[in-house]
């Protein structure tokens, strides 16, 4: 009866146990951030659950806000609005309208995202939002606008008409002081928009996914490596 062997060659082995080990790292380092963003994910749904802050004109941490349900009251500047492009709500394209809310007593702003509002007929020009001219209560969530995304177009910001929303940005473009976050408006108003955000996702269940990938990987090459290494021996 024919057996099977094993035939060592030294640059294959070394070829397989480097792949192997590279894909195992890198898998364990996918399971180490996916554990990471899960915890900061609870972390963010805990926040969500505790009572509400006043917001003031007071500087803080915003990442000690991030998630949580804050109040305000003050007036909108509406000659400040932004309305961030290409955003979709149920099948319809159409804007997010930002607009700087400057707190009660004080020179100091913050801006709310205060809903989605579908595009007007022609691009050329923006679908009017009714604003209230008195001061107003804002009851919403805390949002840190992501650096991490592609600006598809070097037209990012077109008049009040912005791709996307970075405080820094914003700072710059206009002459008032604002605080570097963004409330998700969720308090009732008569204005037509729709208001309708979604809960914080940290990323974890794609790093998973990527972890699976990386193990799956380092199982193919040990297969592949014993496969053309390892030889039946002919009968004699």
């Amino acid at each position: 009866m024919s057996s099977l062997y094993y035939r060592f060659r030294l640059w294959p082995a070394l070829a397989a146990v480097a792949g192997i080990a590279l894909t195992l790292t890198l898998g364990y380092w996918q399971l180490g951030r996916g554990e990471e963003k899960m915890a900061m994910q609870q972390q963010l749904e805990q926040r969500s659950r505790l009572p509400p802050v006043v917001l003031s004109a007071r500087e803080f941490d915003p990442r000690e806000l991030e998630w949580r349900q804050v109040s305000v009251r003050g007036r909108f500047e509406r000659k400040y609005a932004v309305y961030i492009d290409n955003r979709i709500h149920r099948g319809t394209a159409g804007y997010h309208v930002v607009m700087p809310l400057r707190i009660a007593r004080s020179d100091m702003h913050v801006l709310v995202n205060r809903g989605w509002i579908a595009a007007a007929g022609t691009r050329a020009t923006v679908p009017a939002v009714k604003t209230p001219e008195d001061d107003v209560e804002i009851r919403g969530v805390v949002a840190l606008p992501s650096k991490r995304f592609v600006e598809l177009s070097t037209k990012i910001a077109e008049g009040n008409v912005w791709q996307n929303l970075v405080i820094e940005r914003y700072r710059q473009a206009v002459p008032i002081r604002i605080h570097p976050l963004v409330i998700l408006q969720e308090s009732a108003a008569d204005d037509g928009l729709a208001r309708e955000w979604q809960p914080p996702d940290a990323g974890a269940n794609q790093n998973f996914a990527y972890a699976v990938q990386w193990f799956a990987m380092a199982a193919a090459i040990a297969i592949l490596y014993l496969v053309t290494n390892v030889r039946k021996r002919r009968p004699d």
